[in-house]
């Protein structure tokens, strides 16, 4: 054995250590590989707690079994070295029913002592199941603790059930550019950027070039990111976030709300099919979760909602859109998601068709979630006749040329259709109950953090 505690025997088979603690290898010979979570011991046993994705184990290490030279090296082993653990999988009376008897180790990425893993006990304490700047900065180390890798499991199930849900409705996955002439949700949020002498954006939606795309693939979605230049430091906002989106051809407000429903409520029971452990472990309120799963979500109409609030106390006129603050007060009594729909004209884009029922207001919705967390989906029917598109593109001064491509589509058979653009961190933040959007995301971007 080197001096690093490798034995230089070859690395078998991986055991999983999730597959250990389940009780399918009890009495067996594994071979585990990991890292060093917690260690502690005497001079004759060390109890090395190892962690892989699946989970944690506890290792118990004699040294007249493993011998000196393999006892030494892991008790030099700090946390977050790498390891290879061999030995027999035994019953315990402890936490999770399982540990193995170690016959041999390998140490195969020590952690230099003059620089100990720094995400420490007391700095995650400090958090208290938030974040604190400590934290951020060592968002890359961060990323191996228990939280935010559970974090991350509800994350890729929810990516998952995202794509199912569409897939399973005969769906096509189509992607746009991220480099864009002009805005979607108001200049103010662009992000410019030099393009070879030229002004272009980052995109803060797919929803123009998928709109493009309708008439070709009829029912069309996407999952991207999309950037908004938004100052804003609420627990909800990111400046790069992930949107998925959908169009949808010969389909009204309506349609489109049936299909946010649809994929919400897919995703809340994908989350109790794959990840309820993982919830419970964050504290998660699983009938909740149920909740949002099997019930209905109702529907409000924006003139209601005003009213509601301003019984409230809250200052607000009709035709102001609602922000965050807003939001939160009106979805504290909701138990289930709420769709609000019929905004006033005036609050919303050119791409929204006005009600022909009462050209006041547009045909779209926000679906608004409970707890406090509020807009997680915003949508609608789009604008789809050339006389309608240009007298809205008109009515708000926007420039006509950045859109040509886009006014191109109703002059050449444009038809009604609708779509939705859902913030798929927002959800999980959500759903996992989580108290920032920080926390769903590995990497963050704000108006104050672009690192690591």
């Amino acid at each position: 054995m080197g001096q690093d505690g490798r034995t230089g025997a070859t690395m078998g088979k991986k055991y999983w250590i999730g597959d250990v603690r389940s009780g399918s290898h009890d009495g067996e010979n594994v071979e585990l590989k990991g890292w060093v979570h917690r260690t502690r011991g005497s001079n004759k046993i060390r109890f090395l707690v190892v962690r892989d994705s699946t989970g944690i184990v506890q290792c118990v290490a004699k040294r007249d079994l493993v011998g000196d030279e393999c006892f030494e090296a892991l008790k030099n082993a700090l946390i977050e070295s790498s390891v290879v653990i061999r030995g027999v999988v035994e019953t315990t009376e402890r936490e999770h029913g399982y540990e193995l008897q170690v016959t041999e180790a390998e140490i195969i990425g020590p952690v230099n002592p003059d620089r100990p893993f720094p995400i420490t006990e007391s700095a995650m304490e400090e958090a208290d199941g938030g974040e604190t700047e400590f934290l951020l900065d060592n968002r890359h180390l961060y990323l191996r603790t228990s939280r935010m890798t559970t974090m991350l499991k509800i994350r890729s199930s929810v990516f998952g059930a995202i794509h199912s849900y569409f897939r399973d409705r005969d769906f096509i996955e189509y992607q746009a550019p991220n480099f864009v002439a002009g805005a979607v949700e108001g200049g103010s949020t662009l992000f410019e950027v030099p393009y070879f002498g030229k002004k272009a954006y980052l995109t803060q939606s797919w929803q123009l070039y998928a709109e493009a795309a309708m008439p070709a693939l009829e029912r069309l979605y996407t999952m991207a990111p999309s950037f908004r230049a938004e100052k804003s430091r609420t627990r909800r906002h990111l400046t790069e976030f992930w949107h998925a989106e959908m169009e949808i051809a010969w389909a009204s407000n309506d349609d489109v709300m049936q299909h946010g429903e649809g994929v919400v409520r897919n995703i809340a029971r994908n989350l109790l099919e794959e990840r309820s452990e993982e919830l419970e472990s964050l504290g998660r309120d699983i009938s909740l979760v149920e909740r949002y799963a099997d019930s209905e979500y109702p529907r409000m109409r924006y003139d209601e909602a005003v009213e509601i609030l301003q019984g409230k106390g809250v200052e607000i006129e009709w035709g102001q859109d609602l922000d965050y603050s807003k939001e939160k007060v009106l979805t504290a009594d909701f138990e289930v998601p709420h769709f609000l729909t019929h905004y006033p004209r005036v609050a919303k884009p050119f791409y929204h068709r006005p009600d022909p029922d009462d050209s006041k207001y547009v045909l779209c919705h926000d679906l608004l979630a409970p707890e406090g967390y509020g807009e997680i989906i915003g949508g609608g029917e789009r604008t789809w006749s050339e006389d309608e598109i240009l007298e809205r593109i008109d009515e708000e001064g926007t420039p006509r040329d950045p859109y040509e491509f886009y006014i191109d589509i109703r002059r050449y058979g444009g038809v009604p259709h609708g779509g939705f653009g859902l913030g798929v961190d927002r959800v999980c933040t959500w759903l996992a109950g989580a108290d920032h959007i920080r926390e769903a995301i590995p990497f963050p971007r704000d108006s104050r953090r672009v690192t690591p």
